[in-house]
């Protein structure tokens, strides 16, 4: 991967590593209120599956999933209750991060909060369930490593694999906005802050 400028890294067209970029800690407050408001969950596929991660969401739309399809919702399934507020470190970090990385006015209107503990991955797929393929994504990892990788417009092929650790930022758009990517299976780690977990923060502009 070849160096963008000092702190960006390119791993393909489109998408770009900020290594080191969020300060995990100071997100942590922030994260464990939201937990305590919109509960994580296991969501079903489209073929009545569950999924091994666990997920929620904050802003004023979250994403959600079951046996009638992938979609974005204005509340919270569990509850009926409008998902909580976007804090203010979250929406600053995504857009700050989304500026670092070249895709100015990036204002996120939804974060998606996904809990991985080893043994647990995420399967290559597409974000194609926002309303705006020209505004991009940004991924935050917290807590435990993971090995993200990204394949590309098909589902199928050669992927590159990228090495995420705490505070590590991925930010993709343009022609990696539709690249398929996922996560490989988390082996057993273990944090000094966030135990055996490893939480993922990933913004979006779905409406």
């Amino acid at each position: 991967m070849a160096e963008l400028f000092d702190d960006v890294v390119t791993i393909c067209p489109g998408m770009y590593l900020l290594p080191g970029f969020a300060d995990s800690r100071a997100l942590d407050a922030d994260l464990q209120q939201l937990l305590s408001i919109a509960r994580l969950r296991r969501m079903q596929t489209l073929r009545g599956y569950e999924m091994s991660v666990q997920t929620t969401s904050c802003g004023s739309v979250g994403w959600i999933s079951d046996r009638k399809g992938y979609r974005y919702s204005s509340c919270d399934p569990l509850t009926g209750d409008d998902w909580p507020i976007m804090p203010a470190s979250f929406s600053r970090l995504a857009t700050h991060a989304a500026q670092q990385a070249g895709f100015a006015r990036f204002a996120p209107d939804t974060c998606l909060i996904n809990c991985y503990e080893p043994g647990t991955q995420m399967g290559a797929h597409q974000d194609k369930d926002e309303a705006d393929f020209d505004q991009p994504i940004v991924s935050v990892s917290l807590g435990i490593d993971a090995r993200f990788f990204v394949v590309g417009p098909a589902r199928t092929g050669k992927s590159i694999p990228v090495d995420l650790s705490d505070g590590d930022v991925v930010v993709f758009g343009g022609p990696a906005r539709r690249f398929y990517h996922g996560v490989r299976r988390l082996k057993m780690s273990t944090h000094a802050h966030f135990g055996s977990v490893r939480w993922n923060l990933t913004f979006r502009k779905a409406v």
